[in-house]
């Protein structure tokens, strides 16, 4: 009886662990970066300290969350990012996109192509002026489409304007400065080949 209790312990704490990864994943990125050991909040609480954080924290948070609910594809969780009239530039030669309706059927015909996409943000830079601000900063977007993993490399500059209590994007301006589609390896008579030669 005691060398069972142990096996349901073991797979008791398995399936544990594997619930909170997968919990863990469908959190937006900003939110998996606060501190574990930090003193839970509640909702007023958060409301709070979101009144008094900075500007330009606000605005990091917002671009983090908005990108973690597009990952996750949440487009009604990422609505609240975007102004009604929000231009969306993207890196590919093609008219710009202007209104959140436009973009949302975008950004639907975009999901619909590509599964597994990821975007990771780096270098971000915030200038806060009153109620307008603009933030750039690199990203790396990896996402497998028609059966080929493709990864694009570029730079996102956002104008955004604060309304209420929150700041929304109203241009989203987005270059792509490289992009790939690797290769799939090929097989030869000396074994796999690839691009790395010696």
């Amino acid at each position: 009886m005691k060398l069972f209790a142990l096996k349901l312990a073991r797979a008791s704490r398995t399936w544990i662990v594997l619930a909170l990864a997968l919990t863990a994943a469908a959190i937006p990125a900003s939110a998996q970066k606060k501190n574990k050991n930090a003193p839970q909040t509640d909702a007023a609480d958060e409301l709070k300290n979101a009144m008094h954080e900075p500007d330009s924290q606000a605005i990091d948070r917002a671009i983090g969350e908005s990108i973690g609910y597009w990952q996750i594809g949440d487009p009604d969780s990422m609505r609240k990012y975007y102004s009604d009239d929000v231009v969306l530039v993207s890196g590919t030669y093609e008219p710009p996109v202007v209104g959140w309706d436009d973009f949302l059927k975008a950004y639907k015909a975009q999901r619909a192509q590509v599964t597994g996409a990821r975007m990771d943000r780096y270098n971000t830079l915030i200038k806060v002026n009153g109620n307008s601000a603009w933030a750039t900063y690199q990203f790396v977007y990896v996402a497998s489409m028609n059966g080929k993993v493709v990864q694009f490399r570029g730079h996102t500059t956002l104008i955004l304007a604060k309304q209420g209590d929150r700041w929304v994007i109203t241009l989203n301006h987005s270059s792509i400065v490289d992009s790939s589609a690797p290769e799939p390896a090929k097989m030869t008579d000396s074994g796999l080949s690839g691009t790395d030669k010696n």
